[in-house]
């Protein structure tokens, strides 16, 4: 091979940074090299990672293969043992065109592979500007990073550090930057979105940063935002939710549980009538808006009554598209020291809990038909319609805007009728 590969686990965070790592390798003039950004928010995603290693190792031998991500930050000396890899990089590391320049030589020990500092020291969130984002039509724009919270599952603020958010002048500037670029849709994203603000001068918030980024650049069609905490969401993004047109119909929730007893023991800062409030308010405001959510089935102590009251509140919420992690022990995280269930029942139950997404999912698509919608038409050959809902747009024009009559469904897309086609 020659270049630079970038191979990407995880969330819409890592496939924004995964562009800017592509662009300062290459301008530190790396060359036939494999990057691979990591996640670490369960086991099984750790398990991916190292398996991807060993298989890019395979079949690229001469290749320098280069670690880095929240598996890379949070398991660091077990990546610089693996005799695949030649260097681990931690995730302030990854964004710098200076790591590049200085990797070690083949054939080091382990500990001359690392180059991974505290995460916890760093205090800035850098602008990081990209032009395009490879493979998609929607673009990501990272607006916060790190987390100051501590829910007892999670991994994520050990490989993240701290909330630091990004200041809005520089969201703006790359927005501007991307639709020039011929993107219609722009997706912002961070670890902990909705905590966006509080580390800058006047403390915006994340919905005031939207109508601020809608304002100064109203070239952008349709505005989005990755993963939010309800329990965070500000008037300004009720507003916009009401009001704005070109901001989408759709949050996804990070909703964990729906039994009141585990929220708490989870350090979660909602109740299960809190996500239910926040649901049927917001759907007041947008009839149409539709809901993801992640849920963790078969957390420690987790008796079969807490379990139902998940699928409970996975039903009162209508979540449509329903993202199921079975609970797994993070070592260093509150909660592995938690009783554990046995791992059949975690896998049982997680199973059931997707059972259950599905037939919300099929309800939903259900709703959906006899509708007009607008689509952006993918690479792939599929769209995604304002509520976020996949649509089946074989042979239409890829980046297009397109409006159509949806006819039915598949169970996993919606099928469609082309009406119109939008103006370019």
């Amino acid at each position: 091979m020659s270049g630079v590969e970038v191979i990407t686990f995880g969330c819409r965070l890592n496939t924004y940074e995964s562009e800017v790592m592509r662009a300062e390798a290459e301008k530190a003039g790396l060359n036939n090299a494999i990057l691979v950004n990591t996640c670490a928010v369960t086991a099984e995603a750790v398990r991916q990672a190292r398996q991807a290693i060993r298989r890019a190792r395979r079949e690229n031998p001469h290749a320098r293969i280069i670690v880095t991500g929240c598996a890379a930050q949070t398991e660091k000396q077990a990546f610089a043992e693996m005799a695949e890899v030649d260097a681990v990089l931690g995730n302030e590391e990854k964004l710098k065109s200076a790591s590049y320049r200085s990797l070690p030589d083949f054939g080091v020990s382990a500990e001359e592979k690392l180059r991974v500092n505290d995460i916890m020291s760093v205090r800035v969130t850098a602008p990081q500007m990209v032009k395009h984002i490879e493979g998609h039509v929607r673009a990501f724009i990272q607006v916060q990073n790190g987390c100051d919270h501590r829910c007892t599952f999670c991994i994520i603020p050990y490989g993240r550090g701290n909330s630091r958010s990004v200041p809005m002048g520089a969201v703006v500037e790359q927005a501007r930057r991307l639709v020039e670029g011929g993107y219609r849709e722009i997706v912002l994203t961070g670890v902990d979105a909705t905590s966006y603000g509080a580390d800058l001068p006047g403390t915006p918030t994340l919905g005031l940063l939207a109508k601020t980024l809608l304002k100064h650049a109203p070239e952008i069609l349709r505005l989005r935002l990755s993963s939010i905490d309800s329990i965070e969401a500000d008037k300004h993004l009720l507003d916009l939710i009401a009001e704005e047109p070109r901001f989408m119909p759709h949050l996804h929730l990070s909703l964990q549980h729906g039994d009141d007893l585990i929220l708490k023991r989870m350090k979660r800062r909602h109740s299960s009538a809190d996500a239910r409030a926040f649901c049927n308010e917001v759907r007041g405001l947008r009839p149409e808006i539709s809901f993801g959510a992640d849920m963790i089935a078969g957390f420690p102590t987790e008796t079969e009554d807490m379990f139902a009251n998940a699928v409970r509140l996975a039903e009162e919420c209508g979540v449509a598209r329903l993202h199921v992690f079975p609970y797994s022990p993070r070592p260093g995280t509150p909660a592995a020291r938690m009783p554990q269930l046995d791992r059949a029942l975690v896998k049982d139950r997680a199973a059931r809990l997707r059972m259950k997404g599905a037939e919300l999912y099929a309800s939903h698509l259900d709703r959906m038909i006899g509708s007009e919608q607008t689509i952006l038409v993918e690479m792939n050959g599929l769209a995604h319609t304002e509520n976020f809902t996949p649509v089946d747009a074989a042979g239409l024009e890829p980046r297009s805007l397109t409006t159509v009559a949806i006819t039915g469904h598949n169970g996993k897309h919606l099928t469609m009728r082309p009406k119109q086609m939008a103006a370019a």
